[in-house]
C-alpha cells in the first residue's frame, strides 16, 4: 500500500500585527474602544476634580481669595460640565462598549466604525471644552446647566464650551447606538 503526502500549504504572508499605541488609535474593536472611553473619562474626572478643589479653596473663607467672580463662575461651570456631561454620561458608554457585546455573545457591536468615531468625537470635544480656558473670553460662566440668560458678553460668548459640548453630545448619541443595536 502506497501512501502519499499532501504538499504542505504555502505559508500566507505574515501580517505584522499593529502593536501598542497605533493599535489603540486605529481600532474598531469594542473592548479597546471601551478601554479608551474609560481612560479618557477618568482623565476628565481628574481635571474636574482639580476644578472642584479650586472651588473648595475659594469657598473656604467668605469673600474672594484666589479668583474673581467671573473666573469662579467659569471654574464652577466647567467643573459641572466635566463631571456630568463628560464623565458620568461617558463612563457608562465606555462600560457598555466593553461589556454589552460580551454579555450578548456578539463578536462586535453593530456599527464598529461609528463606535470608533463616537470615541474620537468624545475625545476631541473634551479637549475643546478643556481648552476653552485658553481663549480670550474664557470658558462658559453660566453654570453647568447653561440655563442662565445672557446678561453680559462674558456669559454669552463661550464658543469652545458650545462646540466641544456639541461634539460630546453627538458622541453620546452615536456611542449609545452601537451597543444597543
Amino acid at each position: 500500500m502506497a501512501t502519499t503526502q499532501a504538499p504542505a500549504p504555502a505559508e500566507a504572508p505574515s501580517e505584522h500585527p499593529r502593536a501598542g499605541l497605533v493599535d489603540y488609535l486605529t481600532t474598531v474593536d469594542h473592548k479597546k474602544i471601551g478601554i479608551l472611553y474609560l481612560y479618557t473619562a477618568f482623565g476628565v474626572f481628574f481635571a474636574g476634580g482639580i476644578l472642584a478643589m479650586l472651588v473648595r479653596a475659594e469657598l473656604a473663607e467668605p469673600g474672594l481669595q484666589y479668583m474673581g467672580q467671573n473666573t469662579y463662575n467659569q471654574v464652577f461651570t466647567m467643573h459641572g460640565t466635566l463631571m456630568i456631561f463628560l464623565f458620568a454620561a461617558q463612563v457608562t458608554t465606555g462600560l457598555a462598549n466593553y461589556f454589552v457585546p460580551l454579555h450578548l455573545g456578539a463578536a462586535d457591536v453593530a456599527f464598529p466604525r461609528m463606535n470608533a468615531a463616537s470615541y474620537w468625537l468624545y475625545l476631541f470635544g473634551s479637549l475643546i471644552v478643556l481648552s476653552s480656558f485658553l481663549v480670550a473670553g474664557g470658558s462658559a460662566a453660566a453654570g453647568w446647566t447653561a440655563y442662565r440668560r445672557c446678561r453680559t458678553p462674558a456669559t454669552c460668548k463661550a464658543p469652545g464650551w458650545t462646540c466641544g459640548s456639541s461634539g460630546c453630545w453627538s458622541s453620546a448619541s452615536a456611542g449609545s447606538s452601537g451597543p444597543s443595536t
